[in-house]
């Protein structure tokens, strides 16, 4: 190649790549708050002049730029088209409540690359530090939310995506999303919320088709009490077509993830470590749910699909994997502790493995609750009984076939009268006691 041409071709490539480092570098479009009278790290309330800049950029239809710096706030209203951006290290803290950032029946807002500190200062009830209610193509992106007293986000019917930000010590929910539809949540750091990670409700049962995925949960505790109804990491509630895909959830006091009356839901891929109570929940009123392919390692329950007494029922469970399921349920009671796979009515349990579980690998059924289950290619191994099955009064058909079981100290299969054992090991014989099971195939070795 000649010399020139060596030349010419190394200086097209460098002035290439040095094109994305200057724009990296160059201030966004729009419009710069510090020609609105504010200023960065001033100390003084500066409600009033964000309130103007914010109004000024979006009736031109401009980004609001905050250079780097902290701006002290009370509550602030976002526009129709508001678009906030800020530079790395741009902060508005709170000075007083019920939120920071709120918005009515607007299209169109975005925040990007901000900082906003609730301060620990109290929020509006059911509201949050930032509180949009009917807006369409809503985007808070790249964002951290810290310290809110209450919700940290709360969206009421909108329609969006809540992607790639941070959210930390939130006394209530991280995030609350109630009666929104098909909301994009995805790859959100979530971290020390009061009761609940994000909770994606429906007032009333109603499709919503909000997918939840690659989000990063921890640490979510369970301050306000009850049975289940706070502390977990993702909950859906009456929300049909939810998926719940590829999340990384540690420490919950709860539920991992806990659907309730949500049908149709997909609870697929998620890594949950560290459970106060069942790691995965699909009950109550719901048909059809997915569970599949997930890693649940130490909690008290692993996976529980219930509730056919009010009308839960129609699920599969399949190739997960589940381990060390010996903690102790918040709330006690006969099932405390130690079930590794729980389901009662028109589910198929296949593929699954099942390791160190304290009382029972898969509990099928339970009293008179079962209907038309099936149980087939699971590996179960290191627990008491290996799977369960009920034969108490009222209680209906179940297959269970083809299940490698290894050391189950109280059996391979073995027949219940809701917590007792009422039979002898059926995969060696005996199932035909119960002509409602069919129990074949079944390896112990």
């Amino acid at each position: 190649m000649p010399l020139y041409r060596r030349h010419f071709l190394l200086g097209s490539l460098a002035t290439l790549f040095a094109q994305p480092a200057r724009a990296q570098t160059q201030k966004p479009q729009g419009l710069d708050a510090a020609q609105f009278g504010l200023r960065p790290n001033a100390g003084g309330d500066q409600t009033q002049s964000l309130q103007r800049a914010i109004d000024a950029a979006a009736q031109a239809d401009r980004p609001l730029w905050l250079p780097a710096g902290t701006y002290r706030s009370g509550p602030l209203t976002l526009r129709a088209g508001s678009r906030l951006q800020g530079a790395r290290g741009a902060k508005i803290a709170l000075t007083r409540g019920p939120s920071l950032l709120s918005a009515q029946d607007s299209e169109s807002i975005a925040l990007s690359g901000l900082t906003l500190d609730g301060n620990g200062i109290a929020l509006g009830r059911n509201s949050g530090l930032i509180a949009i209610n009917g807006a369409r193509g809503l985007r808070i992106a790249d964002c951290t939310v810290a310290n809110a007293n209450g919700n940290a986000i709360s969206l009421f019917k909108c329609g969006g995506a809540v992607t790639g930000n941070t959210i930390a010590n939130s006394a209530d929910n991280a995030l609350y999303a109630l009666d929104n539809t098909a909301l994009d949540i995805r790859g959100n750091t979530i971290s020390k919320s009061g009761n609940g990670g994000i909770r994606v409700w429906q007032s009333a049962k109603r499709h919503d088709g909000s997918v939840v995925a690659d989000n990063i949960i921890e640490d979510t505790e369970a301050r306000g009490g009850g049975d289940g109804q706070n502390g977990n990491a993702v909950n859906v509630f009456r929300a049909e077509g939810v998926t719940v895909r590829g999340n990384i959830i540690r420490r919950a006091a709860f539920t991992a993830v806990r659907g309730n009356a949500a049908s149709h839901v997909q609870i697929i891929g998620n890594q949950c470590f560290a459970l106060g109570e069942v790691a995965i929940y699909s009950e109550f009123d719901f048909i059809n749910a997915t569970i599949a392919d997930n890693l649940v390692d130490g909690a008290a329950l692993g996976i529980a699909v219930t509730n056919f007494d009010v009308g839960g029922r129609g699920a599969v469970v399949r190739n997960n994997i589940i381990r060390n399921i010996v903690n102790k349920r918040p709330q006690g009671g006969p099932d405390s502790s130690g079930l590794g796979i729980g389901v009662e009515a028109d589910t198929l349990v296949t593929g699954n493995t099942i390791e160190n579980t304290r009382t029972m690998g898969i509990e099928v059924g339970s009293g008179k609750y079962l209907h038309a289950c099936t149980i087939t290619n699971n590996l179960v191994r290191m627990t008491g009984i290996g799977i369960g099955v009920s034969v108490a009064e009222g209680a209906g058909s179940a297959t269970i076939v083809n299940n490698r079981i290894i050391d189950a100290t109280g059996g391979a299969v073995v027949g219940m009268e809701w917590d007792r054992p009422v039979s002898g090991d059926l995969a060696k014989g005996g199932a035909e006691r119960f002509p409602r099971l069919r129990v074949s195939g079944n390896r112990t070795d």
